[in-house]
């Protein structure tokens, strides 16, 4: 399976909420991360997935693969969902990069607007606080916590 295939049956898979079709595009030793999730390896960067996938019943993803080589790709891709902590709807923009090494996802690393998303899904909080490091590292600690008590629910 070259990349452009790849990375179409990952976001396809997202799009289906299928996490175990995502988490069979990573490698053993894949590391994650975005604005939220900061720093998520292995078996955690697949559960996130599984948590996200399992948690959003309104979600629609769009993906639009934009570079393709054998080691690497570059996807821009959107979501809208109900961000569950407050009810409110949110459409994210998110640019993703990747590192591909024998046929898998090694690096993924999605970037977006946080002080964008923080005012959709934080209403007020996220108007006036959003764009603060104070704002963003209790979004941060909160999806830790939730990715936590998954994970070992999940094993469990």
């Amino acid at each position: 399976m070259d990349t452009r295939e790849l990375l179409t049956k990952f976001y396809e898979g997202f799009a289906r909420h299928d996490a175990e079709a995502m988490a069979a595009c990573y490698a053993d030793d894949v590391h994650f991360s975005d604005e939220v999730f900061p720093d998520l390896k292995g078996e955690r960067a697949r559960d996130m997935w599984r948590m996200l996938c399992e948690r959003a019943a309104d979600l629609k993803v769009v993906h639009e693969v934009r570079a393709a080589t054998p080691t690497s790709g570059q996807v821009h891709w959107e979501a809208w969902y109900t961000f569950s902590a407050t009810g409110k709807k949110v459409h994210n923009v998110i640019d993703g990069t990747f590192e591909l090494r024998d046929g898998k996802i090694v690096r993924h690393q999605d970037v977006f607007d946080f002080y964008r998303w923080s005012r959709q899904a934080l209403g007020a909080t996220g108007l006036l606080l959003g764009w603060t490091p104070l704002v963003k590292n209790q979004v941060r600690a909160q999806a830790g916590k939730g990715l936590e008590q998954y994970s070992a629910k999940r094993k469990g």
